[in-house]
């Protein structure tokens, strides 16, 4: 089993829309009266950058997927949001023209400056690779056509090029859970705590809510919102469900200082938690067809399971952005 849109971006983004009703009719007014694009800043250090990285927004999952790996090169540029920092370089009055890289770095082309930047790679012929960045579900977006996939372990590899065979790759694993390892286990708890996903569009929100009242009902656990879980419908189920009885950790601090039991759905959160030696596992009754075989991929470990889920990081491993780096380097030389 692969991929719903293997090669399908626009058939992506219908059903992306479709998700999300809000979005959707948004994206029927764009179509009306079409916003401009995303306005991005290049950056650069260095005099002669070949290597530009595209940060789509300032999330810690990008930073750490495209920018660390340039943390070592002498010479790179980024590609940015306006308003978004990229501390160590310098912004200047360039287009992607004026930096003419050979490869580009990023976590696809569904977003916008990822498109603007690999429609770019096509008239120039730059290689165009993209870094895994976080876990993959049947809908996750579609690789781009003739591009490098730099991914995390071998599984993810395959699945997500299932079908495909213009795409190579390269297994260099999780800066995101690499990071994770290097931290401190919390004091643990006897409390657990589920982590929420009511902004996720692989399963639906009723049914989630549903899991996830039944769960921390039954088992006495806290509900941590996600950082994504801000909109007004998600502010009124956190009250209701509060003034019902639940623990809503309200003001949740970072998720490293996490010390119960992590339990999820699916959320990378289980992954980093277990790579920090925490009691990490997932839970959700009568699942669809497609999560159980995600949770043997990342070799996660269901409630009540005799032992939970293993660290993800391998103690003598290479760290993920020094191993993209070395293929940086090693296509460069």
């Amino acid at each position: 089993m692969g991929v719903m849109f293997p090669q399908d971006l626009a058939g992506w983004r219908r059903w992306h829309e479709q998700r999300r009703p809000l979005r959707a009719v948004r994206a029927v007014k764009d179509r009306v009266r079409p916003r401009p694009p995303a306005p991005g800043v290049v950056w650069v250090r260095g005099s002669d950058p070949r290597t530009l990285a595209i940060l789509e927004s300032d999330s810690i999952t990008g930073r750490l997927a495209v920018l660390q790996p340039l943390a070592s090169l002498d010479s790179a540029a980024v590609l940015a949001p306006t308003g978004v920092a990229v501390p160590g370089f310098r912004a200047g009055d360039l287009g992607l023209a004026d930096v003419a890289p050979e490869r580009i770095l990023a976590i696809g082309h569904y977003l916008p400056l990822g498109a603007e930047a690999y429609a770019w790679s096509r008239r120039s012929g730059a290689e165009f690779w993209v870094v895994q960045h976080g876990l993959l579900t049947p809908w996750a977006p579609p690789l781009p056509a003739e591009s490098r996939l730099l991914a995390w372990t071998a599984a993810d590899a395959a699945y997500w090029t299932a079908g495909r065979d213009d795409v190579s790759t390269a297994v260099v694993g999780s800066q995101l859970l690499w990071q994770a390892a290097q931290q401190p286990t919390p004091e643990p708890s006897a409390r657990p705590v589920w982590l929420g996903q009511l902004h996720g569009t692989e399963i639906d929100r009723r049914a989630m809510a549903r899991v996830s009242v039944e769960f921390c009902r039954e088992f006495d656990a806290t509900y941590r919102p996600h950082q994504s879980e801000r909109d007004r419908l998600s502010r009124w189920q956190h009250a209701r469900w509060q003034r019902q009885g639940l623990r809503i950790d309200s003001a949740p601090a970072p998720l490293a200082e996490v010390g119960g039991p992590v339990v999820a759905a699916f959320s990378t959160g289980v992954l980093e938690a277990a790579a920090r030696g925490s009691e990490a596992w997932v839970h959700f009754p009568e699942p669809p067809a497609w999560l159980p075989e995600f949770w043997e991929r990342y070799a996660m470990a269901r409630w009540g399971g005799a032992a939970p889920t293993p660290s993800p990081v391998t103690a003598s491993g290479t760290e993920p952005a020094t191993a993209v780096t070395d293929l940086l380097r090693a296509q460069t030389a």
